[in-house]
C-alpha cells in the first residue's frame, strides 16, 4: 500500500498538455500568455473586476495590506486560527497584529467580537487599519454581518479566501467580498500552481496597482526607472499554464472534496466522541479539509493518538491550526478572546481529503479511525 497525503496534488494529463504548450511556446520567463489568460479566467470564476497572478498566497496578501495603506504603527484585525501567514504580512509592513477568536459554530472570525473590538477601539480612537478574514478549511466567513460591522467603522476588509476556490457564501464566490480577496496554489490546495497565489479585486486601480508593484514597479519607459519600491512577485507563465488546466477541473475537484466529507461523516458520524467541523448554514464549502474534533474522554483516544496511529499505517493526518495567540512568535500581541481556538486545536485532527483520494483509501482512514474508539 502506497503513502496516503493529507492534500496532495491532482494532476494529469490536461496540466501535462498545457505546461509543454506554454514550455514549447519559449515563455519560460515570468508573464505570458497563459498568466493574462489565468488572470481573466480567475476573475470570471470569482466574479470580480480584476485579477493579478502572484508568486505565492502569502504575496497577494503583502500586497493587498500595502494597497490598503497598512504601515508602520497601524493594528490589524486577523483570525487566531489560521495558518501563520496571514498574520505574517501584518509584520512585514511594520503593523501589529490583534488576534480575535472564532465562531464555535463556523471556527470562522466572531462577528461578534470583531464588532466589540472595533467599538472599544472607536472609543480609544485607536480603530485599526484593517481587518483580515479568512475562509477556514473552505468555509466563508459570516460576510453579511462581518461587512455590515466594518463599514460602520469605515475599516476595510481583506479576505483571505487562500484555502476556499470554489466555495460560496450564499450566491456569491469566495474571494469576491472585501476590497481584495487572496487565493493560494500552493501544492495542497484544491487547485495548484506548484506554487502561487492570486490576489482579485472588482477595484480597478488596486489591481493595477498590484500588478505594477509585483513587477519591481518597473516604469513603462525604455531604460529601468522606478519610483516606488516593487517587489518580485510575479508568477511564471509555465505555472499559470498548470493553473488554468487546474481551474477547468475546479468543478470535479470541488465536488469530489464535498462527497470525501459527506463519506466521512456516514462513517464516524455515530462515533461516540467524534464531531466535525460544522457547516455553516449561509454558504457551500469546497471542504478543502475534512476536520474533526475528538472528545478523548468518550472517544477514548485524543486526537494525537489519532494521528499516530494512521502514521504507523503511512497514513498523513495533521492537528487543525495552532491558534497564533499560542506561538511564540506572537507571543505578547493582543487577543481578542482565544479558548474557542484553543479548543479546537487541542481536539482537532484534519483528516485525508484530496481530490484524488480513491474509495478503497477513504474507507482505510475511516475503519482506521473507527476502530480506536473504546468499544
Amino acid at each position: 500500500m502506497t503513502r496516503i497525503y493529507l492534500s496532495p496534488p491532482d494532476v494529469g494529463d490536461d496540466e501535462r498538455r498545457s505546461l509543454l504548450d506554454a514550455f514549447d511556446s519559449n515563455w519560460i520567463a515570468p508573464l505570458g500568455p497563459h498568466v493574462d489568460a489565468f488572470e481573466r479566467e480567475v476573475a470570471e470564476r470569482v466574479g470580480v473586476g480584476g485579477a493579478v497572478a502572484l508568486s505565492s498566497g502569502t504575496a497577494a496578501l503583502h500586497l493587498a495590506l500595502l494597497l490598503l495603506g497598512v504601515g508602520p504603527g497601524d493594528d490589524v484585525l486577523v483570525p487566531t486560527l489560521t495558518f501563520v501567514a496571514t498574520a505574517n504580512v501584518v509584520t512585514y509592513l511594520g503593523a501589529r497584529p490583534v488576534l480575535v477568536d472564532c465562531d464555535a459554530a463556523t471556527w470562522t472570525m466572531d462577528p461578534d467580537l470583531v464588532e466589540a473590538e472595533l467599538a472599544a477601539r472607536a472609543r480609544r480612537g485607536r480603530l485599526p487599519r484593517a481587518v483580515v478574514t479568512v475562509d477556514l478549511y473552505g468555509q466563508c466567513a459570516d460576510y453579511d454581518r462581518l461587512a455590515a460591522t466594518c463599514a460602520e467603522f469605515d475599516v476595510p476588509v481583506l479576505e483571505d479566501a487562500a484555502e476556499a476556490l470554489g466555495a460560496t457564501y450564499h450566491d456569491r464566490a469566495a474571494g469576491s467580498f472585501g476590497e481584495a480577496g487572496v487565493f493560494s496554489f500552493n501544492g495542497n490546495k484544491i487547485i495548484t500552481t506548484s506554487g502561487g497565489g492570486m490576489l482579485v479585486s472588482d477595484r480597478r486601480e488596486l489591481v493595477e496597482r498590484a500588478r505594477h508593484l509585483a513587477s519591481q514597479a518597473r516604469e513603462p519607459v525604455p531604460h529601468y526607472e522606478h519610483v516606488d519600491i516593487g517587489f518580485n512577485y510575479r508568477l511564471s507563465n509555465l505555472l499559470a499554464a498548470i493553473g488554468r488546466a487546474q481551474l477547468r477541473g475546479l468543478d470535479r475537484r470541488v465536488a469530489r472534496r464535498r462527497q470525501i466529507n459527506a463519506a466521512y461523516r456516514a462513517a464516524l458520524g455515530d462515533v461516540p466522541g467524534v464531531e466535525f467541523m460544522p457547516i455553516a448554514p449561509y454558504g457551500q464549502p469546497n471542504c478543502w479539509l475534512t476536520c474533526i474534533l475528538v472528545d478523548p474522554d468518550r472517544f477514548g483516544s485524543t486526537s494525537e493518538d489519532i494521528r499516530l496511529a494512521l502514521e504507523e499505517l503511512d497514513i498523513e493526518s495533521r492537528p487543525t491550526w495552532k491558534p497564533l495567540h499560542l506561538q511564540p512568535a506572537f507571543a505578547g500581541v493582543d487577543v481578542a478572546g482565544g479558548d474557542v481556538a484553543a479548543a479546537i486545536f487541542e481536539r482537532g485532527l484534519c483528516l485525508p481529503s484530496g481530490s484524488n483520494l480513491s474509495d478503497d483509501d477513504l474507507s482505510r482512514v475511516a475503519t482506521t479511525v473507527a476502530g480506536l474508539a473504546r468499544a
